[in-house]
């Protein structure tokens, strides 16, 4: 069955190894093939954006999903996950979900996971940062006051 995928104008979408952009009008590709990886833009990390240990996750499995030898991005995963699970054990159940879909080669549902966990560290940030008051707030009086 072909994935219908429209694309915004200027949208980019990886589908294997070619990054294809779209041009200024609206587009709607049918994709069919086998085990192609196919990625919508709003869905791709780079390193750049990658400014967290769950995205930096993300961007490992999104590596092995779209690389033909996924193994090479095991490394890195394996020890970006055990830092995480080191740091925040609750996280251990999203990590285990993810590991199983790597481990039975589905990539895209490890990325989709892989989503889950982006949105768990989000939720532990904002849980945070309600409890604890921002230390910049704490240095703007400091400079006030001199």
């Amino acid at each position: 069955m072909a994935l219908k995928v429209e694309l915004r104008p200027h949208e980019r979408i990886i589908v294997g190894n070619c990054v294809i952009t779209n041009t200024d009008q609206r587009a709607r590709l049918l994709i069919d093939g086998d085990n192609v990886p196919i990625l919508r833009e709003r869905d791709i990390l780079t390193p750049e954006t990658a400014d967290s240990p769950a995205k930096l996750v993300y961007l490992a499995v999104q590596l092995m999903y779209i690389s033909p030898d996924p193994q090479t991005q095991h490394g890195t995963y394996f020890n970006l996950v055990r830092d995480i699970v080191t740091a925040v054990p609750s996280s251990w159940p999203i990590i285990e979900g993810i590991n199983n879909n790597i481990l039975n080669g589905d990539l895209y549902r490890a990325l989709k996971d892989a989503r889950k966990l982006i949105a768990y560290e989000e939720k532990l940030r904002g849980q945070f940062e309600a409890t604890h008051p921002k230390a910049e707030a704490s240095q703007g009086d400091v400079s006030t006051a001199a």
